[in-house]
């Protein structure tokens, strides 16, 4: 039984917002198209048709939708999308996500989401002050009183969502006042994004995540996320998840977390696609999705080449405890977890040193029935 996961960019990196600090805004620069605009029916047919021919009865597919802004496809385009897998005749078990900035989140949206069983990933910055900060629309207005709205409106229609939050620099000293939000709003699951710098950057940004601060933020979370589990209140919070589904149930749950990349099949509005969504580059493409079959696209020789070539990894891996199970870590991300620019402090490491000790704790917990 397969298990394939798809991430398609339906209106490419068309946006609502002009988030300072958005990845996908420098990525989508640095090509020769920065944006393919709207995801054409006749791509949505063929990218269907084609992700189904290697899929067999009781294989699991996902269509996780991102962007730029994936709603601004519009309400139609995904109502397409569903129409078009309730055609196929194979029997395959599909699950639908959606990654939004909520913004243009409404009643009919709901319905709709709620209907088609989506996981909706919505971006939340942690704390009002910061969340304005950088999530601004085109006027330098902030989003974040329209995406807690949003937020209310999928309570209201019972919707499965998580909180994706990315982590400044800055955003990172307030460890212990983002846990708090997390609790008043009752949010049950969230993913931490570390902040990166543009790929072409020249020096570091004010707002880039830095290793040191990476540790810290989550050395100040882990206590209080520990009282609540002892108290039967469990918060899902995506790294905690990670490590104790790797170091204890010997489960990969997060691309990179062993250093190793894994193909994505990132699909642009024009049917390209790509290995990852972090390097959604023109020297990356691997074909189209109009031309080639998902199995066709993973034979490709660059395909070959994104997986298997590793960058050289800082003399301070070498000796390291955890290496055999971080392998240098996600490369687009060395900057802001790993080894710092000094090459003597790692906060990955950091962080390990302090969680792994206490994960018999956490099972105990766990297997008590206490959550």
């Amino acid at each position: 039984m397969k298990n394939i996961t798809v991430l398609i960019k339906p209106a490419s990196a068309l946006c609502n917002l002009r988030c300072s600090y958005c990845f996908y805004a420098n990525v989508s620069s640095l090509r020769e198209v920065r944006s393919f605009g709207k995801m054409k029916e006749k791509v949505t047919e063929k990218m269907i048709e084609n992700i189904y021919a290697d899929l067999e009865d009781g294989d699991q597919l996902t269509l996780a939708f991102q962007g730029g802004e994936p709603t601004m496809a519009g309400l139609n385009y995904f109502r397409k999308v569903t129409q078009l897998v309730d055609q196929q005749q194979k029997q395959i078990q599909v699950h639908y996500a959606i990654q939004t900035n909520g913004t243009m989140i409404n009643e009919n949206w709901c319905a709709f989401l709620k209907k088609h069983d989506f996981l909706v990933g919505l971006s939340i910055d942690g704390l009002p002050l910061y969340h304005d900060l950088h999530r601004v629309d085109p006027k330098g207005k902030g989003s974040f009183h329209r995406v807690l709205q949003t937020k209310q409106l999928f309570d209201q229609y019972e919707i499965d969502y998580n909180v994706l939050c990315v982590l400044t620099n800055p955003l990172a000293k307030e460890g212990k006042k983002v846990f708090h939000f997390l609790k008043e709003q009752q949010i049950k699951f969230v993913q931490f994004i570390p902040c990166l710098d543009d790929l072409d950057a020249k020096k570091k940004s004010s707002y880039a995540l830095t290793p040191k601060r990476f540790a810290g933020f989550y050395r100040q979370l882990f206590p209080l996320w520990l009282e609540q589990l002892k108290k039967g209140n469990y918060i899902s919070i995506k790294l905690f998840d990670d490590l104790i589904n790797l170091l204890v149930r010997k489960e990969i749950t997060a691309c990179g977390i062993l250093g190793n990349c894994q193909v994505q099949y990132v699909i642009e509005a024009d049917g390209s696609v790509y290995p990852c969504d972090f390097y959604v580059l023109d020297e990356y493409r691997m074909g189209y999705i109009q031309e080639n079959t998902l199995k066709e696209l993973f034979e490709k020789e660059i395909t070959f080449d994104f997986v298997c070539k590793k960058p050289n990894l800082p003399k301070k891996c070498g000796n390291c405890p955890f290496i055999k199970v971080c392998g240098g870590g996600c490369k687009r991300m060395k900057n802001a977890v790993y080894v710092d620019s000094s090459g003597q402090y790692c906060g990955y490491q950091d962080f390990l040193r302090y969680f792994i000790p206490r994960i018999q704790e956490i099972l105990q917990l766990i297997s008590s029935k206490i959550v």
